[in-house]
């Protein structure tokens, strides 16, 4: 049931990475400049983001199986309006409905694991899952660049579209949630109630440093692989779509392991914070390499070393996880991965907007988005530290 259910993430991943393969296609046919473009990516994540609310409410009032099956539906149509879309305003349509479509399919699989897998290996299989739909991004790689070669841009829409018809039908058939022994008998309550207690959230001064850290680390991982990768390398360095794919493919396929790695290598509850805290600020010193190293090789290991860092996003999960006790966990999963990508839509849309008022200044427009991003991660890793953490850590076992 859980592997079903990663098919719908796999295709969200390949969605929202998307962009990075189709970006010269996109502005050749629709002229749309960098801020366009840069908007066109972050709709995804902010129709994502907002309908996270509504998708882990969802959850918990009708089920996992039956919220998944009635929004997924969306994204194999937004698919169809992208493939074909007359004009730019069309192709917006297309992402709002594609990113409303895909919300529950990542919540869906961590609230998943933490009502049926044991609790002290949350973090571990949420790692093994993120690596399973990390599958996604390697589509949007070398296959992806040769199916959009051959066929356009648009085909590459055509054929998620027949991949997400195919990924709902395998959880339709597959799905069925395995009741919750300790299941209470009480009424359920309403959405009202439901939001009340989303809310609640918000007033506990620890779960802020969660949120800015959230919406920062996943979004510039995804900001670099899901839009600037394709753009950089053959702008900056000549290199063919193909090529640029071959690098979007080899950095997908490290990123599918390095959640999982993290996962085994989690120091545990006392020091996970500070791993983070460390972990994003190293992530910010590669961008900055990245913004000031030009050479075609130096820019290629940099990305690697982007990749096999990347999955140590996967310990804010588990820093999630236990910060809450047990009744407030799937709100506040659903809470925390609204912000990863309310924060992937701002940061792709203000890198946007950074590329293209560096290249009215007749500077690099890469350059400054890379310093952009290593700002941005570095003010987020300083604000974690600095705001409270949870008081459960304080007394959680070493």
């Amino acid at each position: 049931m859980l592997l079903a259910l990663l098919s719908g993430f796999a295709l969200s991943q390949a969605f929202r990475t998307i962009t990075a393969i189709l970006a010269q296609g996109l502005q050749q046919d629709f002229g749309i400049s960098a801020s366009s473009l840069g908007a066109f990516a972050g709709l995804f994540g902010l129709s994502f983001g907002v309908a996270q609310l509504l998708m882990g409410i969802g959850m918990d009032l009708y089920g996992l199986r039956r919220t998944v099956l009635t929004a997924f539906p969306l994204a194999a149509l937004g698919a169809g309006v992208s493939a074909a879309a007359p004009s730019y305003g069309w192709l917006m349509l297309g992402q709002l409905l594609i990113g409303v479509g895909c919300s529950p399919a990542f919540l869906a699989c961590t609230i998943f694991i933490a009502r049926h897998f044991p609790a002290d290996r949350f973090a571990f299989f949420s790692g093994l899952s993120m690596g399973v739909g990390g599958l996604g991004l390697l589509f949007t790689g070398t296959p992806l660049a040769w199916v959009v070669e051959l066929g356009g841009w648009r085909s590459g829409f055509w054929l998620l579209c027949g991949l997400c018809v195919a990924s709902w039908l395998l959880i339709f058939a597959m799905v069925h949630e395995p009741r919750l022994p300790q299941a209470p008998s009480t009424d359920k309550e309403s959405w009202g109630q439901a939001f009340v207690r989303l809310a609640e959230l918000l007033t506990l001064p620890h779960t802020w440093g969660m949120l800015v850290l959230g919406m920062s680390c996943y979004a510039a991982f995804l900001s670099l692989r899901g839009l600037w990768l394709g753009p950089l390398l053959m702008d900056r360095h000549s290199f063919s779509l193909v090529s640029s794919g071959h690098v979007a493919f080899g950095v997908s396929l490290i990123s599918l392991f390095t959640p999982a790695m993290f996962g085994r290598l989690d120091p545990g509850t006392l020091r996970r914070r500070t791993w983070l805290g460390w972990l994003s600020l190293l992530m910010a010193a590669l961008f900055v390499t990245l913004a000031l190293w030009h050479h075609p090789l130096a820019n290629v290991l940099t990305l690697v070393a982007m990749a096999l860092l990347s999955g140590y996003s996967l310990l804010q999960y588990a820093d999630v996880r236990a910060s809450y006790p047990n009744h407030m966990t799937g709100r506040a999963l659903s809470l925390f991965t609204m912000s990863m990508f309310l924060g992937v839509a701002l940061m792709q849309w203000f890198t946007g907007v950074v590329a293209a008022w560096a290249t009215r200044q007749g500077w690099e427009a890469y350059t400054a988005v890379a310093l952009t991003i290593a700002l941005w991660l570095a003010c987020a890793s300083t604000a974690y530290r600095l705001l409270p953490a949870s008081p459960l850590l304080k007394g959680a076992p070493r």
